[in-house]
């Protein structure tokens, strides 16, 4: 199956999470996975949540930022992959001068 992020349509989030600004996303969900290509602008963030019933990996593909990852900080640049794991909490926060572009993956472990 394959999932065409060039022809999906863009959907703004505002203060996703609670989060700063907003997080716009091409998604694709089913009852096993969401799966993402996702962007924030500089200044946005994705606020701080916990995994409970799934977890997250986070691929940057293109900016900098920081993951506040259960009460630490991780930079974050392109080639880098964050994981947050059930039980864990996370956010992804865009520090950078250009927008901050990732691909997440986010399986339900029911």
């Amino acid at each position: 199956m394959i999932l065409s992020f060039a022809q999906m349509e863009e959907t703004p989030m505002p203060q996703f999470k609670g989060g700063e600004k907003t997080t716009f996303a091409k998604m694709y969900t089913d009852a096993h996975n969401r799966i993402m290509r996702s962007r924030l602008e500089p200044g946005a963030s994705i606020g701080l949540h916990t995994h409970e019933g799934n977890s997250e990996a986070v691929y940057i593909l293109s900016g900098t930022g920081k993951a506040l990852y259960d009460g630490g900080e991780e930079r974050l640049q392109p080639g880098d992959c964050h994981y947050c794991p059930e039980g864990h909490s996370h956010s992804i926060v865009n520090d950078g001068t250009e927008d901050l572009v990732f691909f997440a993956v986010v399986p339900q472990h029911n």
